[in-house]
């Protein structure tokens, strides 16, 4: 019991963002997350799933024999036969916010970030905090690679779309390392900057998209929600399955800001000293019902809908991937 117990642990530290924060590069942290996910999927409570045979189907009377893998046959005794690419080969597109408010770390200076909540209040006395390990744009990233690396593992093509004001990377679904590795580079390499158009980005590359496919999204949906909701409903119009991945910061969800705090209005520097937990209650229930608008509208447009903090374990992201490829094979 004792060494299931460790066992367990240690594939379980590996999905968590404050331990894969400290690896040293982006491949390094997504090939961690990836590996330690695998090691759990034939653990409670992901029984049913299978990466190790992404590119094989159970033998069916009738098949051509061969096709049969006689080594996986030999492993493990069971009947595989190889699938040819367009049998396995799903085109997915990862869609990262980049936006300012991305960069969203409780704990650090608004003056760095661009949160509803960092750009609304500067802190000149010292509240005490929630402090997050990564920013809700690195937690994002990591995901994102993650799935690029997992998708990969799959054969299934992965694209990166990332924008914030406008779209400042497309790259088209490949399932090749090379692609894998261009995907990685840039999702290393993301600044963030500018405000967010959630909505016209989604609509530009909802256009651009020819072939259906699945598209998956990283942000934090701080925009127009009507817009938004719409832009998602325009992949649907397309034909195409859609992930919707809200990615918050714990601070903002909970506001739980216990001492008095001058607030700064970012865009005009007027400032207002200010009791938190006076409106503490207040601001909870605005960010319930910001949550639930974008959980009701996804949940009646066929939309996966995840929401995310930066504290959240990366199987999760992971399974709502493995979820929905399931329901789409």
């Amino acid at each position: 019991m004792q060494t299931e117990n460790k066992q367990q642990n240690d594939y379980r530290k590996f999905l968590n963002p404050s331990v894969i924060s400290r690896l040293a590069n982006l491949e390094l942290k997504a090939k961690f997350v990836v590996e330690g996910f695998i090691a759990g999927l034939h653990k409670s409570p992901y029984h049913g799933f299978s990466v190790e045979f992404a590119e094989h189907r159970q033998y069916m009377p009738g098949d051509d024999l061969k096709y049969l893998d006689w080594k996986i046959l030999g492993r493990t005794d069971r009947y595989y036969i190889k699938q040819f690419e367009e049998e396995t080969n799903l085109k997915s597109y990862l869609i990262v916010d980049s936006s300012r408010s991305m960069h969203f770390k409780s704990g650090e200076s608004p003056l760095e970030s661009g949160s509803p909540l960092s750009k609304i209040f500067k802190k000149k006395q010292a509240p005490k905090l929630h402090k997050s390990s990564i920013s809700k744009l690195e937690y994002s990233t990591y995901a994102a690679a993650s799935l690029a690396v997992l998708m990969n593992f799959q054969k299934d093509a992965s694209g990166l779309v990332v924008y914030d004001e406008k779209i400042t990377t497309f790259i088209p679904p490949k399932a090749t390392r090379q692609n894998l590795n261009i995907i990685l580079k840039k999702l290393a390499s993301i600044i963030p900057s500018g405000k967010t158009n959630t909505a016209s980005a989604l609509n530009i590359v909802a256009e651009r998209i020819k072939r259906r496919g699945l598209i998956i999204i990283f942000s934090d949906l701080f925009d127009d929600q009507k817009a938004v909701i719409n832009a998602l409903k325009h992949f649907r119009y397309k034909k195409n399955e859609v992930i919707m991945f809200q990615v918050l910061d714990p601070l903002e969800m909970s506001f739980a800001i216990d001492s008095p705090t001058i607030f700064k209005d970012m865009e005009t520097s007027k400032e207002m000293l200010s009791q938190p937990i006076s409106v503490m209650n207040s601001y909870q229930e605005a960010v319930k019902e910001f949550i639930d608008n974008y959980k009701t509208a996804c949940l009646a447009n066929n939309i996966d809908y995840i929401l995310l903090s930066t504290e959240t374990p990366f199987d999760t992201a992971l399974l709502g991937y493995l979820n929905k490829r399931k329901r789409l094979n």
